[in-house]
């Protein structure tokens, strides 16, 4: 079967995408044939900000009917294939939007939250962020939220969370955990990419691994191309196995440097946390619209049908099944 063929007939889901949302980039995911997305709708913001932000993606839905569906389940992303359409999974990557109230959990979950990364970066109520500087793990109020995660359905996210304090909610969940975007720091040394054991520890656990091709975190930085994530993506599953796996480009498509000023200090206008430098994609990745190009380099690689399938979005699919229970 041609690239173009098997792109478009499969599902293909992003775990992770903090793009500067428009009419212009929801008609990128159509053109790259992305079936569904995990969309970042809250970093740093706090309850009401948050809110804030989820008001702006109900009024998205509505007003770009056309390409976009909100998803509350599984078959949400299946009949968002269907139509033709990309499903949005509204995502948090911090849980200062439940501030200490733990009725919060429920609330989102019923306004569409899927996925929520316990720290972003840093401390928070729950546990510690990958640049803090000691990881004193999930903390006891941390186990309530994982707790009521579990209970509700919403997936914990690990990606920016510490070793230690992910080590421990993948102890405490009684649901599966992911890291929804990250790289291995056996093909590069970073704080934000994971140990081959920690990677072993998540899914050997049953927990699920997204792969980014966020640039500062690849082995050949701004000089990437498609087919060094494919490589990347193949290392991880080496250590975790094909079914374990999937993608979560972190796409910031659109966005200036006043966010990324923003999402690289503490809370976002505390210390600097790190500095990026340019952000260029992989060559062939530069914009969602050339999604297709990931299936034609694991194509290359070469990839069978089978694994294709699953690491592009089948497996993203059944663990969030698992997740939500729907």
């Amino acid at each position: 079967m041609a690239s173009a063929n098997l792109h478009g007939d499969m599902i293909v889901f992003d775990g992770l995408n903090v793009s500067n949302w428009s009419r212009a980039v929801f008609q990128d995911l159509r053109k790259g044939g992305v079936t569904g997305a995990n969309c970042t709708c809250s970093i740093w913001e706090n309850f009401q900000g948050t809110m804030q932000n989820i008001a702006e993606w109900k009024t998205r839905f509505r007003d770009h009917s056309d390409l976009l569906l909100q998803v509350y389940t599984t078959e949400d992303i299946h009949r968002a294939k269907r139509e033709g359409r990309t499903g949005i999974v509204l995502g948090f990557q911090n849980v200062s939007a439940f501030e200490d109230q733990l009725g919060y959990v429920q609330l989102f979950k019923e306004l569409g939250v899927g996925i929520v990364q316990l720290t972003y970066n840093t401390q928070n109520q729950v546990g510690s962020g990958c640049y803090e500087t000691t990881d004193t793990g999930l903390s006891d109020f941390g186990r309530e939220i994982v707790s009521e995660m579990n209970r509700v359905g919403i997936m914990c996210d690990l990606s920016h969370v510490g070793a230690t304090t992910s080590r421990d909610t993948i102890l405490a969940s009684t649901k599966p955990v992911c890291f929804s975007h990250c790289l291995p720091s056996g093909l590069k040394a970073h704080p934000r990419n994971k140990p081959d054991q920690d990677l072993r520890f998540m899914a050997d656990r049953g927990g699920f691994i997204g792969v980014t091709m966020f640039p500062p975190f690849l082995e050949k930085g701004v000089n990437a191309t498609v087919d060094d994530y494919v490589e990347a993506i193949d290392y991880v599953i080496d250590i975790a196995g094909e079914d374990s796996v999937g993608i979560g480009t972190d796409f910031t498509q659109d966005h200036g440097a006043a966010f990324f000023q923003w999402i690289t200090h503490d809370k976002g206008n505390a210390r600097v946390l790190t500095e990026f430098g340019e952000i260029v994609n992989p060559k062939g990745m530069r914009t969602i619209g050339e999604f297709p190009n990931l299936t034609a380099a694991m194509e290359r690689a070469p990839w069978p049908e089978r694994k294709i399938r699953k690491v592009m979005g089948e497996n993203w699919v059944r663990i969030l099944g698992e997740v939500w229970g729907t």
